[in-house]
């Protein structure tokens, strides 16, 4: 069994098949799939990403909502840290705010998951604010 390039080497691959396709040299069939299976795998990981902290930024929004004896900076502070941090995914790839907005529940299911777990408190699955909000600098529930 021979085992390509791409299966042994990956970043080695990359920087071949990326000097191939720049030089316009030919890239084999599999070469073609493996590119393929790449840049699927991009835009999965981008996805992942954008549900991630959408989904830890409604975690601590959820907390700050209902554990108003514990709030601080720090946790203000952390609160704006995932913001700036998913609105740098969004403006990386803009079509991510509607793939946040197609799974705003599952997003909003798993932050109050995630909070529960942090907190021992029963909150709401749906949180009840908009993406927007969540990503405004002064809105805090």
């Amino acid at each position: 069994m021979t085992v390509s390039l791409y299966d042994r080497y990956f970043v080695c691959w990359t920087q071949e098949t990326a000097k191939r396709l720049r030089g316009g040299g030919r890239l084999t069939e599999a070469d073609i799939e493996h590119v393929a299976e790449e840049i699927e795998g991009m835009g999965k990981r981008d996805r992942r990403a954008a549900f991630s902290r959408s989904a830890v930024l409604v975690a601590h929004l959820l907390k700050w909502k209902h554990q108003p004896n514990k709030r601080s900076r720090s946790w203000s502070a952390n609160i704006q840290l995932q913001r700036t941090r998913l609105i740098r995914v969004v403006e990386e790839s803009p079509s991510l705010r509607s793939y946040i907005g197609e799974n705003r529940m599952a997003i909003s299911s798993d932050g109050a998951i995630q909070a529960q777990a942090e907190t021992g408190l029963e909150l709401p699955e749906d949180c009840a604010f908009t993406f927007s909000e969540a990503l405004d600098p002064e809105f805090l529930p």
